[in-house]
């Protein structure tokens, strides 16, 4: 019978829960019933949880308590996509619960998984039955009725996983797009999957291994002198190509007389280098002759191996951000407003500067950023109110969570789409005060209509349309409005719709797989059926959508 649990082995649980989902995430995405390719759920409660397990590593934390409060701020910080925000939450109010105790028995425990639930829902605005809250809200339910019953922790998460998974197979009835999809919650999945990780812990089971983590056995560093290294640096390199069928021969030879350990890999865009050498700069210098160098690393080997030889901390380009940090202090805030958007490619973000936007964070569908990566980029606004705009339905609980965290006043605008975004920031009056401006912003939303064509990501039977991996999808609103395998068909869809909305203004953003020829003849399709509307085409470089289209 365990009756109680100390920091050491929450610690240990988590570190096995995160184990447990990142060796699942791929199952928990493939649960996600629409088929857009998004930051999926998986991946992000993976990444979210990840978080608190690197933490975690760093010490020995003897309280539960303090184990705890540790997780729960990890979380706060990675937390990625709403599922990620959900599942910090639920942490946070079980690390509420236990702040202060040297260890947890079963019925704290329970109490503290349904202070969890309390935090989850109070910070969902509408909260949906048939997802990860209803599984773990009746799951902690069981556990506060299973710890009455009997004081063995085990049996307590064990009944909870239960009752969870029993809820879990209910939502599929619960939600009427699940039951179309034959699928069950991929949140609900997630949580059960990490509380399985931890009970296993707590059982003493072995560590889930997972398939990207190799398994050498610890070097001996004391075992070979520095001037064993013959090559110090250690250089990789990206190089886009000027030609798609340069030929890369010469280049291997030059690079192998002047170091060893040479990899060159490529595809018809660019071509990646790995070499050691002594004079990294005459590498990338003759790598330049056959493109454009985007992205290099260098990393001294030498006083890499004195510091591990040391037991010291082995600096790296990894640490570039953190030493940044320590030199520059952050701007000093140099005016009353500031503005910081989240969007993925070069064209959306010169749009957004273009509007006064003074930050911008990369992401979007795929790549959901942290609420840590959001709170650095708004410490860098030189403002001392922030407004963040998502741009994104997925990553508005992320934005949110920063509120708090900062001596800055963080706004966010619940941008949804990067249409919605341009059209708040055409409304922002810095006249205004905090919250008019952001009344301001918010009603303008209403005013614009979002299309976005995109591709299946898996087959799919949703919303009315029987779908094939590699669909073109258009979306209207974040509703799916058509499918086809003629991605000139949905234009077409899309441009009529526009007609009979007697549209004003139209802009299409162009995706980094179209090309210009391509778009132009999307604006003519546009043209000819909205001939008196004010109509832009602008390269947004976006990945996954092929087009974005703001319709007002």
């Amino acid at each position: 019978m365990i009756q109680t649990i100390d920091g050491i082995q929450f610690k240990q649980m988590v570190l096995h829960g995160a184990a447990a989902i990142t060796l699942q995430k791929q199952q928990i995405n493939d649960l996600n019933v629409f088929p857009v390719p998004d930051g999926d759920t998986g991946t992000n409660m993976s990444l979210t949880i990840s978080a608190a397990a690197a933490e975690l590593k760093k010490g020995e934390p003897q309280e539960v308590g303090q184990a705890a409060s540790i997780t729960a701020g990890a979380l706060l910080r990675g937390a990625r996509g709403n599922s990620g925000v959900i599942l910090s939450l639920l942490f946070r109010g079980l690390s509420k619960t236990l702040k202060g105790r040297m260890d947890v028995d079963a019925p704290l425990l329970a109490a503290a998984m349904q202070e969890g639930v309390a935090s989850a829902y109070g910070a969902v605005m509408k909260p949906a039955e048939g997802t990860v809250l209803t599984v773990s809200r009746l799951a902690a339910k069981r556990a506060v009725e299973a710890a009455a019953e009997n004081a063995d922790i085990d049996f307590v998460l064990a009944e909870a996983i239960r009752v969870g998974y029993e809820v879990l197979a209910q939502t599929t009835d619960m939600n009427p797009v699940l039951k179309k999809a034959g699928v069950v919650d991929a949140g609900g999945q997630g949580y059960l999957v990490i509380l399985e990780g931890m009970l296993a812990a707590l059982r003493g089971e072995p560590m889930p291994e997972l398939e990207d983590e190799s398994r050498q056995a610890k070097a001996d560093f004391h075992a070979f002198s520095t001037e064993e290294i013959t090559f110090a640096f250690d250089t990789v390199f990206i190089v886009r190509k000027n030609d798609p069928d340069v030929n890369l021969t010469p280049l291997r030879s030059y690079l192998n007389s002047i170091g060893d350990s040479l990899v060159i890999g490529e595809d018809d865009d660019a071509f990646k280098v790995h070499v050691h050498t002594n004079i990294p700069g005459s590498a990338l210098t003759e790598a330049q002759k056959y493109g454009t160098l985007e992205l290099a690393k260098i990393e001294n080997m030498r006083t890499q191996h004195d510091d591990l030889a040391a037991g010291k901390k082995v600096q790296s380009v990894d640490d570039l951000d953190e030493v940044e940090q320590q030199l520059e202090a952050p701007p000093a805030p140099e005016k009353r407003y500031g503005f910081l958007a989240v969007c993925a490619g070069a064209g959306l973000a010169t749009v957004f500067h273009d509007l006064g936007v003074d930050g911008i964070i990369s992401g979007g569908q795929t790549m959901n950023p942290s609420t840590e990566s959001i709170l650095k980029e708004i410490e860098r606004v030189p403002a001392q109110t922030v407004f963040v705009l998502p741009n994104n339905k997925n990553i508005i609980m992320a934005a949110q969570q920063c509120v708090g965290l900062s001596d800055k006043q963080i706004i966010v605008v619940p941008t949804e789409t990067i249409p919605q975004g341009v059209t708040a920031m055409m409304s922002v009056d810095l006249e205004l005060e905090p919250q008019q401006l952001l009344e301001t912003m918010t009603s303008a939303l209403g005013g614009v209509a979002t299309a976005q064509i995109t591709y299946a990501a898996r087959n799919s039977d949703f919303d009315g349309f029987a779908i094939s991996e590699g669909d073109y999808l258009a979306l209207l609103d974040g509703k799916l409005f058509g499918t086809d395998r003629d991605i000139t068909v949905l234009l077409e869809k899309l441009a009529q719709q526009a007609q009979e909305r007697n549209a004003e203004f139209i802009t299409l953003f162009y995706g980094e797989n179209v090309t210009v020829e391509q778009a132009q003849a999307a604006h003519e399709l546009f043209a000819s059926r909205c001939p008196d509307a004010e109509l832009s085409v602008l390269p947004g470089g976006q990945p996954v959508y092929y087009y974005i289209v703001s319709i007002e």
